[in-house]
């Protein structure tokens, strides 16, 4: 996938645990890793917010685009 998840980077900047983001915005522990760890499909800009606000940070701290180098190459 070409969006790279980088909210462990910015949980490790911030030293905020897994745990107490969850309760900061509200999201079970285990969808949020599940964000963390790259394997979500979507995110809510509603979520996206609520966890930009409690990382003080940007959208793009968060989500990253990064080209599909195999996809390329076969055009």
């Amino acid at each position: 996938m070409a969006i790279i998840v980088n909210l462990d980077i910015m949980m490790a900047k911030r030293k905020i645990s897994l745990n107490e983001l969850s309760e900061r915005v509200d999201l079970t522990l285990s969808n949020l890793s599940i964000l963390k760890t790259g394997k979500a499909k979507a995110i809510r800009f509603s979520t996206l917010e609520a966890i930009c606000k409690a990382l003080d940070c940007q959208p793009s701290d968060i989500l990253e685009y990064v080209k599909d180098k195999k996809k390329t190459a076969n055009r």
